[in-house]
């Protein structure tokens, strides 16, 4: 029985303010969120582990009074250990593999009084923009289940967009926050690197592309979540520069007249679908008439060594996470513990000498410094977050044996994102445009090293232009 049927019109915020009054209990709101879950998650395969009796059981021994206190939560399967419930990164060689410890995030997040209840559906090891992975299945898009949700935080997003959750975790190494947030019509800001800490087991993720943070429905949502787990912890070995104040507040403060660039075309040269480049132009006009100054331009990247140098880091951080695990099993890596892309990875991550990953991370380096030039001219970059809108599922299914086909999948939907995880910048995607056929097109907005204040700003003022909130996939389950 559904105890409350308006759970899904509230932000977290507003869900932990009726726990503050006094309005509803956190038990009711995790039953509430339960239902939901009972209910949608067969036909979506958002969430992937269920963790009722344990959020039951922090309730029961009381919340922190933190300013999310009673909101239900959900972690995504990758990347942030939860003591005493397995992390698989999607892959089943980690199915037993249960930490001794929370990470920091997640301590983050029970001080902040969240409930967290389950972990969220992700692609094996989060290497690719599609949630499909081998161990659990496809994650399907609320908007239309044939359709991708997005990766790697695709279950993340799903649980936002079908009214499961308010906020959900998600990180983000070539743009799994944003993806996935396009994808599903929902908000998601990937924070600056050093923004929000990976310890105690971790320094960085894909030396420094790896990042973590939410997917939202509400950009004051995000702005709450980023203060709450926002700062370096003990031996973290970098930090983003420190805000001027909470996140919160600077949402809905006025931006001033930015000077905006944008572009349609991404680093690749490949071509952009014409709908994204509609809604590129449609964002590009609105903000215009917010006031702003824009033009199109984009910054000169040289794709052709940045996307090698990308790669190169990720299979070689693929392949030691495996190697630690089989060592640790007293045995060899075996083609058929993984999934046919993730071997192919794992192969070319065996042949690169130290000499190719040091290089690797010097040409991230390097182009991180020719787009922040670009950046002294404009305070923001629009273009669009995807190529194409959400694609068809099994497009990118890494369990494919073609790998030229999947190659080529993989370049004509995703392009844009990965740049600004090579440089650490904030950015964003917006839900501004849906498709004739209702499908989202999120709009990517990055600005430059360390301002996601900035970012705020313009994201709420282009929420209250042209609010989303009640733009909502039709569920008939």
């Amino acid at each position: 029985m559904n105890t409350f049927p308006e759970y899904e019109n509230y932000d977290a915020l507003e869900l932990a303010q009726l726990v503050r009054k006094g309005d509803i209990s956190a038990e009711e709101l995790l039953e509430a969120a339960v239902n939901r879950v009972e209910k949608r998650n067969p036909k979506l395969n958002a969430v992937v582990t269920k963790m009722y009796d344990q959020a039951r059981a922090s309730i029961a021994s009381g919340l922190p009074k933190g300013p999310l206190k009673g909101v239900p939560f959900l972690l995504k399967d990758l990347g942030v250990y939860y003591k005493g419930v397995p992390t698989t990164y999607g892959c089943r060689m980690f199915t037993e593999a249960i930490p001794d410890h929370d990470s920091e995030l997640v301590a983050r997040y029970r001080k902040a009084g969240l409930v967290i209840f389950g972990k969220t559906n992700t692609p094996e090891f989060g290497l690719t923009v599609s949630t499909e992975p081998r161990l659990f299945g496809p994650c399907c898009n609320p908007w239309n289940p044939a359709r991708t949700s997005g990766g790697s935080s695709g279950g993340a997003a799903a649980a936002v967009a079908s009214g499961m959750v308010p906020a959900a975790h998600a990180s983000d190494g070539g743009g799994s926050i944003r993806i996935p947030a396009s994808c599903c019509g929902l908000f998601g800001l990937k924070p600056t690197r050093g923004r929000i800490s990976m310890g105690p087991d971790a320094g960085e993720g894909w030396a420094g592309m790896s990042v973590h943070h939410v997917i939202s429905r509400t950009v004051r949502d995000s702005a709450a979540f980023l203060d709450a787990t926002a700062g370096a912890a003990p031996g973290d070995p970098y930090r983003a520069p420190i805000p001027k104040g909470p996140f919160l507040d600077e949402v809905g403060k006025p931006t001033g007249r930015l000077k905006i660039a944008f572009t349609t075309t991404p680093p690749s040269g490949v071509s952009t679908d014409q709908e994204c480049i509609k809604a590129t132009h449609e964002v590009a006009k609105l903000c215009e008439e917010l006031g702003h100054q824009v033009e199109e331009k984009a910054p000169i990247v040289d794709q052709k060594a940045l996307g090698p140098a990308a790669v190169n880091i990720i299979n070689v951080s693929t392949l030691g996470l495996l190697e630690s695990k089989v060592k640790e099993l007293g045995r060899e890596l075996l083609p058929e513990d993984v999934e046919n892309v993730t071997w192919r990875g794992v192969e070319n991550g065996k042949i690169l000498s130290a000499i190719d990953y040091f290089n690797s991370v010097q040409t991230l380096h390097r182009i991180g410094r020719q787009v922040a030039r670009f950046f002294m001219d404009y305070d923001v970059l629009l273009s669009p977050v995807l190529l194409k809108p959400p694609i068809l599922l099994g497009k990118l299914n890494m369990m494919t044996s073609d790998m030229k086909q999947y190659g080529q999948e993989l370049s004509g939907f995703f392009g844009f994102t990965s740049l600004f995880n090579a440089t650490g910048q904030p950015s964003m995607s917006v839900p501004l445009y849906w498709t004739a056929d209702h499908l989202p097109v999120g709009l990517q907005f990055t600005g430059r090293f360390g301002e996601e204040a900035l970012l705020f700003r313009l994201a709420s003022q282009l929420e209250t232009a042209r609010p989303w909130r009640k733009r909502r996939p039709v569920l008939d389950y």
